[in-house]
């Protein structure tokens, strides 16, 4: 492929850009002007001051679960080609399904894992 092949492609890039850019710049000129002010930019406005900070402190747990949910969505980012490529890997004479089996192993003993070390368990 020659680098013309690639300018459509960058047509629409620097089309995307421009409109993303002159949205902004015709919202700034003609856009209203926000009055600021101590209660105005508090986290919750609703007319009265704010008793406490807009800082607050999420349990570990909520981060626990946050990764976890990460690391089994990965993992079926890996199963799903797996799914679909079976066949074809199988009419090659390519040993697929025991591996395929030996990773799914491993993550249903993460699971247990973590099912009886009490990770998933919100009210301890």
């Amino acid at each position: 492929m020659e680098l013309v092949d690639y300018l459509p492609v960058l047509i629409q890039i620097l089309l995307a850009v421009g409109i993303g850019f002159g949205i902004l710049v015709v919202s700034h000129i003609f856009g209203q002007k926000a009055r600021h002010g101590k209660i105005k930019d508090s986290p919750y406005e609703c007319g009265l001051a704010a008793e406490v900070s807009g800082k607050t402190r999420y349990s570990v747990k909520f981060y626990v679960t946050a990764m976890l949910f990460i690391l089994f969505d990965v993992d079926v980012v890996f199963l799903i080609p797996w799914t679909l490529t079976h066949r074809e890997l199988a009419a090659a004479g390519i040993p697929i399904l025991g591996p395929m089996l030996f990773f799914t192993a491993i993550l249903a003993a993460g699971l247990v894992y973590e099912l009886k070390s009490g990770a998933l368990e919100w009210d301890s």
